[in-house]
């Protein structure tokens, strides 16, 4: 009886130890290798992302910049947050409580980063539409580059400050010896990183739409006979309009996939790390990480075409930087 009962326990020669929490092996394998694939699709459709705007220079522009930098922020979610993922899976955490918090600090950096790119991509909407003729006074590259740089910076922080207490003393709120628990901030966490952001978000958009609504309409209106440079400004509108539609595709699916994760902090719940609810509600976070680049394959010519002379290679020839992708 006593053999029976160490076998179920995650280390037989700790009287502390956690119980085993077996899954069936077809399972565990199902989320292996599932959670691998997304892994393996999330590092490259980000990386072919990183290096468009990276390398071709039409593509240099500040809304692009700020695609760039969500671009990296799921390219390190398909790198180490996701692999790190399939280790909470097992049935009992062996790599120490420390680990167990260190292990958790880039996915909220990432989920932190992503939140506030969307506001700086809502927000480079905003201008672009509602305040054309400045835009390009209010939002310069140099701008953006000192916006990215904050954003990341204060993520950074916040992710720290967020996780002190776990990592002051790691392993306080596990309940026995091979459990990794993580205890969030609920309140803090869901007013400053969803409610607040996705709420300046909403609004942003809801000021586009009317603004995109309005515009449409005038040009519907319009007499057929314009002048030459009336038409070009149209045509920029128009353009204009297509990105805010996109970027607000992928902002609303930003805010399905992290709605659960968020609900879960509001609740103020400690996540049992590897339990079935928490992966569920990791996946559903990292599938926003791969859906992105889908989108813009779907949305953005200029990526179908930078994508295909990245895989062709042909980024290698002299003054390949300065084609035309757009």
């Amino acid at each position: 009886m006593e053999t029976l009962e160490d076998a179920e326990l995650c280390f037989p020669q700790i009287n502390t130890s956690c119980k085993k929490q077996t899954r069936p092996q077809s399972e565990s394998m199902f989320i292996y290798i599932f959670m691998s694939f997304v892994s393996l699709l999330t590092v490259i459709l980000n990386l072919l992302v990183i290096v468009s705007i990276s390398h071709f220079r039409q593509l240099h522009t500040p809304t692009n910049l700020l695609l760039l930098s969500l671009a990296v922020s799921d390219f390190l979610v398909g790198l180490f947050v996701i692999p790190f993922q399939i280790l909470y899976t097992e049935p009992c955490w062996v790599l120490g409580d420390l680990m167990c918090v260190l292990g958790n600090i880039i996915p909220y950096i990432t989920v932190c980063a992503s939140v506030i790119n969307m506001v700086l991509i809502s927000v480079d909407r905003y201008v672009a539409i509602c305040d054309p003729l400045r835009y390009s006074i209010r939002i310069s590259q140099k701008r953006v580059r000192i916006c990215v740089l904050l954003c990341w910076t204060i993520c950074v922080f916040y992710s720290f400050m967020i996780l002190y207490d776990n990592l002051k003393q790691p392993g306080r709120y596990n309940s026995c010896y091979g459990q990794c628990v993580i205890n969030v901030v609920g309140v803090t966490d869901i007013v400053l990183g969803f409610i607040l952001p996705v709420s300046t978000i909403v609004i942003l958009y809801l000021r586009v739409f009317v603004v995109a609504v309005s515009q449409a309409r005038a040009m519907r209106s319009h007499i057929t006979a314009v002048k030459l440079q009336s038409s070009v400004t149209v045509t920029v509108k128009k353009s204009e309009l297509k990105a805010a539609r996109t970027l607000g595709v992928v902002v609303s699916v930003f805010i399905v996939c992290y709605c659960p994760y968020f609900c879960v902090s509001f609740s103020s719940y400690n996540l049992n790390i590897g339990s079935a609810s928490e992966v569920l509600m990791s996946f559903v976070v990292f599938c926003n990480s791969c859906l992105n680049p889908v989108i813009y394959a779907f949305f953005y010519s200029w990526f179908r075409k930078t994508s295909k002379l990245i895989v062709t290679l042909e980024i290698f020839r002299p003054n390949s930087c300065a084609a035309c992708v757009i």
